[in-house]
C-alpha cells in the first residue's frame, strides 16, 4: 500500500493560481465595470450579500427537524428525523464549532464573507441550538413517546416501576452493568477525569454518614451496554428504562459505606477535527490510525447538562473542562436522542413510510451481459429509485469475466459487508489487475476505510491512498476488457458513494458508458491519482482542483455574455451546498445581466437570492424529505442547446480547491431528454417538501394554491419507478 506523492508541484501550482485573490478581484472589478451600463455599481464583496455559513447550516438542520415536527408524518419517521438532527448537531460541534473556537484561541481576526466574527457566530449558534434543543425535547416528550405508548412502546421512569420491574432491573444491573462501571472520585487528589468524546455521564453527590462530608464522583454510562434497557418481565408490549436511570438508582453499590444524595446527567462533545501533514507522514495509514484514536480526547467544545443540575455543579463542570457559559447547553428530557434510533427498527410497519423497492432499469434486464448492455447505449441510474444493484452487478461481472483484464475504482465511503469490496478482492484473486484508490481521510469513516484497505491488500489488490494536500472525492470505476483482439474500457461515474446502504436512502445520479472519449479521460484521471500524469486538457470529465473551478466560472460567464448579446441565458443547478464566494459573485453578475438562475441547494447556501440589483433573477429552493438529496446536476442553457453535467462536487472552496472531484458531461440524447424534460422540472416543481429561500435568509414553504396540484418530487419519482417497473414486468410476461 502506498501514498501518491507525485502531485506536490502541480498541486502547489493550482493552489497558487486559485488563491491569488488580488488578481481575481481585479478581474471581477473589470467585469463589474462592463456590467455597469445595466445596473448601478454594487460591491459584490460587501458582507451584506453573503449569508453566514454556520447559520445557514443550522437553517438546514431546522428543515430536517421540521420533518420530525410534522404531525402528519408517520411516528417512527418523525423519531428518525429527531435522531438525524441530533447526530448532525454532534458533527457540527465537533468540526465547525471547534474550528471557530480555535480561531478565537489563535487570535485570528479575519471576518467571514458575511462579516461576522467567530465570537459573534458562536453567540448566534448558541441561541439557535438552544431553540432547536427545546423543540426536539418538546416533540419527543409530548408527541413521539405518547404516540408510541398508544402502540405499546413505553419509556418508563425508574421511579414509576413496580416491585417486579425494579427487581428485574437490579438483577440486570448486577449482571450486565456493575462489572463495567468505574466510579471516578473528584477531589484534590483526583483531578477531573478525561471523559470520552460524546460520552454520557453521571455526576453523583455522595455523603459520608460518619463525617457528613460531601463528595463528588463521575460515572460514565458505558457505551458497550444498550442505552435503552428492555425490561423483559412477562408483560405485553415493549417496555424500556434508560440505562442512566438504572445506574443512578443502584449507584449505592458503587459507593459502599456512603449515601448517594443525588445524580445528574451530562454529555461531553469534543473537537474531532484533525489536519494531517501528510507530506511529513512517513506512513499515512499509521498516522491516521493514531489521529482517529486521539479524536476521542480532543478539547471539549460543548457539554449538555440536565436542566435541573444545580448551578454549583454546572460551574464546576465549566471550570474543569475549561469552557465558557455559552458552551453549556441545558437539556430538558433524555439526552442524546440519537440513541433512540433503535426504536425505529421495531416491527411497527404502519408507523413508517410505505416500503419501496427500487426498480431494475430496463437496460439492465434480460439475458445479455452487462457489457453488451452498456455497448448498446449509455445507462442512466437515478438512485434510490433505480436499484444500486446495477452498479454492483457491473463490478461483480467484471470480477468474474475472464475477458476483463483490469479494474480501477475510487472508494470514499462504503459499507460493512460491501459487495463492492468482496468483488474487488475476488477480481484480484482471479488474477486481474485491480487498483483501489481508498480515501483514508474521509471524515468519520477513517477506521472503516483502513479496514477495507487492509482487506483488499491482503487479497492482492493494489491499494493506493492519499494525494498530498487533497482528498479524493470523485466517484469513478473503470473496467478494461479484451474484445475482438482490442481493448475496450467501461466506466461508471456518479455523484454518490459506492455504498449499498446509503444508496437506498440518498438520491444520486450515475452513468454507465463505454464512450471512448470518456473512457480515455477516466483513465487519465486514474493516472493523475496514482502516477505522474499532468493532464490539463479535460473535455468530458472536468477535474478539480485542476480545472473545475475555471470551467464552472467560464460556463457561468458564457451564459452572462449570451444574455448581454441578446440571447436568453439560463443556469439550473441542483447541489448540496453553495459556499464559494467567487462562484457566488459570478452568479450575482450573471443575474445582474438578466440570466435566469434556478438553484436547488439542499444545505448551506451563502448566496442571497432576490436582492435588488444583485440577485433579482436568482431563485433558490431546498428539498428535505424521505431521502437525503445528494445528487448534483448542472444545466447551462448554451443558447438553446443545453449542456448537462453530473458531478461529485458541490460549489464550495474545499471541493474546488482541496479535493479531487469530477464533473462529467452527459451527451446521450435520451438521458439528456429525461433530465431536462422530467427530472429537473419535477425537482423544481416540488411544493410539498421544498422550501424557498428569501432574501433575508428565511426559508418558507410554498403557499398552498387552491386547485394547484401538490407535488412531492421524491414521491413522484417513486411512483414513476414503480410504474415503470410494473410495465417492464408486464412486457416481459407478454413476450
Amino acid at each position: 500500500m502506498k501514498e501518491s506523492k507525485a502531485h506536490t508541484s502541480i498541486h502547489e501550482m493550482h493552489m497558487r493560481a486559485q488563491d491569488d485573490a488580488a488578481a481575481d478581484k481585479k478581474r471581477e472589478h473589470l467585469a463589474e465595470l462592463s456590467a455597469g451600463a445595466l445596473h448601478p455599481a454594487v460591491d459584490l464583496y460587501s458582507t451584506e450579500v453573503y449569508a453566514n455559513r454556520e447559520l445557514s447550516w443550522l437553517d438546514f438542520n431546522w428543515r430536517v427537524l421540521n420533518e420530525a415536527l410534522d404531525p402528519t408524518a408517520p411516528l417512527l419517521e418523525r423519531l428518525k428525523f429527531i435522531c438525524i438532527t441530533v447526530s448532525n448537531l454532534d458533527e457540527f460541534f465537533m468540526i465547525r464549532v471547534s474550528g471557530l473556537k480555535q480561531h478565537i484561541e489563535l487570535g485570528v481576526t479575519d471576518l467571514s464573507p458575511s462579516g461576522m466574527t467567530a465570537d459573534e457566530t458562536l453567540n448566534a449558534i448558541r441561541e439557535e441550538v438552544c431553540n432547536m434543543n427545546a423543540a426536539m425535547s418538546k416533540c419527543f416528550i409530548e408527541d413521539i413517546m405518547p404516540g408510541l405508548e398508544r402502540e405499546g412502546v413505553h419509556l418508563l421512569s425508574y421511579a414509576d416501576l413496580d416491585d417486579e420491574d425494579r427487581s428485574w432491573c437490579e438483577e440486570y444491573f448486577i449482571q450486565h452493568v456493575f462489572p463495567v462501571l468505574s466510579p471516578l472520585a473528584i477531589d484534590p487528589g483526583h483531578p477531573f477525569p478525561h471523559l470520552l468524546n460524546r460520552s454520557l455521564n453521571l455526576i453523583i453527590t455522595v455523603i459520608d454518614p460518619v463525617t457528613g462530608d460531601e463528595r463528588i464522583a463521575v460515572v460514565q454510562v458505558p457505551p458497550v451496554v444498550p442505552r435503552l434497557v428492555h425490561i423483559r418481565v412477562k408483560k405485553r408490549g415493549y417496555r424500556y428504562v434508560l440505562l442512566g436511570e438504572v445506574i443512578a438508582a443502584n449507584a449505592g453499590a458503587l459507593f459502599t459505606g456512603l449515601r448517594v444524595r443525588d445524580s445528574y446527567r451530562f454529555r461531553v462533545t469534543r473537537n474531532a477535527d484533525f489536519e494531517i501533514a501528510d507530506d511529513e507522514a512517513a506512513d499515512l495509514l499509521k498516522t491516521i490510525e493514531e489521529q482517529v484514536r486521539r479524536r476521542r480526547w480532543g478539547a471539549v467544545v460543548r457539554i449538555e447538562v440536565d436542566k435541573n443540575m444545580p448551578a454549583k455543579l454546572q460551574r464546576m463542570l465549566r471550570d474543569a473542562l475549561h469552557l465558557r457559559d455559552r458552551e453549556i447547553y441545558p437539556i430538558d428530557g433524555p439526552m442524546n436522542l440519537a440513541d433512540f434510533l433503535v426504536l425505529t427498527q421495531l416491527p411497527l410497519r404502519h408507523l413508517k413510510d410505505a416500503p419501496f423497492t427500487p426498480r431494475i432499469v430496463p437496460a439492465m434486464r434480460g439475458d445479455a451481459d452487462v457489457f453488451e448492455r452498456i455497448r448498446q447505449n449509455d445507462i442512466f441510474l437515478h438512485h434510490p429509485y433505480d436499484s444500486f444493484s446495477s452498479v454492483l452487478e457491473f463490478i461483480e461481472d467484471a470480477a468474474d469475466d475472464p475477458d476483463v483484464l483490469a479494474i480501477k475504482q475510487t472508494l470514499y465511503r462504503t459499507n460493512g459487508g460491501s459487495g463492492i469490496i468482496k468483488a474487488l478482492a475476488r477480481a484480484a484473486e482471479n488474477g486481474k489487475q485491480v487498483t483501489a484508490f481508498i480515501e483514508l481521510k474521509a471524515r468519520f469513516d477513517e477506521e472503516n476505510n483502513i479496514i477495507w484497505a487492509r482487506e483488499l491488500e491482503h487479497a492482492g489488490v493494489h491499494v493506493v491512498y492519499g494525494i498530498i494536500g487533497l482528498k479524493t472525492h470523485c466517484k469513478l470505476a473503470l473496467v478494461v476488457r479484451r474484445e475482438n483482439k482490442r481493448l475496450r474500457t467501461y466506466v461508471h461515474l456518479g455523484s454518490g458513494n459506492y455504498n449499498e446502504i446509503t444508496a437506498r436512502i440518498y438520491t444520486d445520479f450515475g452513468l454507465l458508458t463505454c464512450r471512448e472519449d470518456i473512457a480515455f479521460e477516466a483513465a487519465e484521471l486514474f493516472n493523475y491519482l496514482t502516477g505522474y500524469s499532468h493532464q490539463t486538457k479535460w473535455n468530458k470529465i472536468i477535474v478539480a482542483p485542476i480545472s473545475l473551478r475555471q470551467k464552472l466560472l467560464s460556463l457561468i460567464q458564457r451564459e452572462t455574455d449570451m444574455q448581454r448579446a441578446g440571447t436568453q441565458g439560463s443556469i439550473t443547478a441542483k447541489l448540496n451546498a453553495l459556499v464559494d464566494a467567487q462562484v457566488i459573485r459570478a452568479l450575482y453578475r450573471a443575474s445582474r445581466a438578466g440570466v435566469s438562475i434556478k438553484l436547488c441547494v439542499r444545505g448551506i447556501c451563502c448566496l442571497k437570492p432576490g436582492l435588488p440589483g444583485v440577485s433579482d433573477n436568482i431563485h433558490v429552493t431546498s428539498i428535505v424529505g424521505r431521502f437525503l438529496e445528494h445528487s448534483r446536476v448542472f444545466v447551462f442553457g448554451n443558447g438553446g442547446d443545453p449542456e448537462v453535467y453530473f458531478s461529485s462536487a458541490d460549489w464550495m472552496p474545499r471541493n474546488l480547491n482541496r479535493r479531487v472531484e469530477a464533473m462529467f458531461l452527459i451527451e446521450d440524447p435520451a438521458i439528456k431528454k429525461r433530465i431536462l424534460d422530467s427530472i429537473v422540472p419535477t425537482i423544481f416543481a416540488d411544493n410539498v417538501k421544498a422550501y424557498t429561500l428569501q432574501s433575508d435568509g428565511r426559508y418558507i414553504r410554498p403557499a398552498v394554491v387552491p386547485g394547484q396540484p401538490r407535488i412531492n418530487s421524491q414521491e413522484a419519482f417513486i411512483r414513476s419507478a414503480e410504474l415503470a417497473s410494473k410495465e417492464g414486468v408486464e412486457n416481459e410476461e407478454g413476450e
